[in-house]
């Protein structure tokens, strides 16, 4: 495909007329409903989406957007960032990760302090791109910090085929990878216990659409089922989110409670079968892994297969990796941020003290952080 068909592709997902076409008839629609409606979006590249081309003016007072987890840097821990941060400086080790870690700050520093410290800290647009990093310096341990939601876990996993099946030893990893509609659960399960008004009820889910592909739609199958809240998976071209509000508000006037797919030009009920093979293959489930804001969420997090310990940073490096719980900065709003129950323009410290120059939380630190999008875009709703 040419860059002029790939613009015009982008175009039409961007057309001021569509979008505007969508407004008016979600308008009409949310005249029908009894009470307002709290959709949240769980990943960044919707809140992105929302705030760049100013969505919540277009949309009725009735329809309120809820900021959910975003991505994956944005829930990583401080002590597990701190422990990027101590294998970079140990002796011999190559650290390798992706490009969004870099400023994420820890209790000791980000990894962009590491560098200054004189650590080899790599950033790549893909895992695979750490087997020429190995290649080119045999002596080293070449150390992995894999992260993201079910959209990277695929790629980590390719990389540790061809480590094992072309014998590699100077190549470990230390697991991040997180999944999407555990924490959902918790997030839903936490409103529930506590929270007895509207205000930050969720009431559906726009589904992220790149988890989809891997995962195919069959994982929110419980959420309408079990939970009774709608999910509707769509793209991140605002004509996507605009449709996906769409759908969702005429199934609350419909008296429906379902799972449906806007992004059908990419995501199906049953996903990639070969992507989740291969992550069946070497992960399981972690029982429990902690997310910045949330907490411990079982079953959320992977982890290399016992099997597979001799490539484990994890592991291997165990003796010198802190595992005691690090406090979040106390002026930052991060975990609630995350939890959807505050917007970054709440924060005391959001634009001064705390902005993309200089940020202390992992929202802000994320390019797909919901605080990161709020500064950026701010201005224009």
């Amino acid at each position: 495909m040419s860059m002029l068909q790939l613009k015009d592709l982008y175009d039409g997902f961007r057309d001021p007329q569509v979008i505007e076409g969508f407004a008016k008839l979600i308008k009409e629609e949310a005249k029908k409903l009894t009470k307002p409606i709290n959709i949240m979006e769980v990943c960044g590249g919707h809140t992105h989406s929302i705030m760049k081309f100013g969505l919540p003016q277009l949309l009725p007072e009735n329809i309120n957007f809820i900021h959910g987890p975003g991505c994956p840097v944005c829930v990583m821990p401080k002590e597990r960032i701190d422990h990027a941060y101590i294998l970079s400086l140990q002796e011999g080790v190559i650290l390798v990760t992706l490009g969004d870690m870099i400023k994420v700050p820890g209790s000791k520093g980000s990894l962009q302090d590491a560098r200054v410290k004189g650590a080899d800290v790599r950033f790549v647009y893909s895992p695979l791109d750490t087997l020429k990093i190995a290649e080119e310096n045999p002596e080293k341990k070449v150390i992995f910090f894999a992260i993201g939601f079910e959209t990277t876990t695929p790629m980590t996993a390719s990389l540790i085929d061809i480590v094992l099946k072309r014998k590699i030893t100077n190549i470990l990893f230390h697991m991040n990878h997180v999944t999407v509609p555990e924490v959902m659960v918790e997030l839903i399960d936490s409103r529930d216990e506590h929270i007895d008004s509207y205000n930050n009820q969720i009431d559906a889910f726009l589904g992220p659409s790149h988890v989809s592909v891997i995962t195919g739609s069959k994982i929110y199958e419980q959420f309408p089922n079990k939970y009774n809240r709608p999910v509707v998976v769509a793209g991140f071209e605002p004509v996507d989110v605009m449709e996906g509000i769409y759908m969702i508000v005429k199934q609350f006037t419909q008296n429906r409670c379902e799972l449906e797919i806007e992004y059908k030009r990419s995501v199906s009920r049953e996903g990639n079968k070969k992507a989740q093979a291969l992550i069946e293959k070497y992960f399981e489930k972690a029982d429990l892994f902690k997310w910045r804001g949330l907490g411990n969420v079982p079953d959320s997090g992977y982890k290399l297969k016992n099997e597979f310990a001799t490539i484990d940073a994890e592991k291997i490096y165990k003796n010198v990796l802190p595992i005691d719980e690090i406090e979040d900065h106390k002026l930052c709003i991060c975990g609630d941020i995350l939890r959807g129950m505050a917007k970054p323009h709440e924060c005391t410290i959001f634009g001064t003290a705390c902005k993309p120059s200089s940020p202390l939380g992992s929202c802000m630190v994320s390019s797909e952080g919901a605080c990161a999008a709020y500064y950026k875009y701010g201005n224009l709703i």
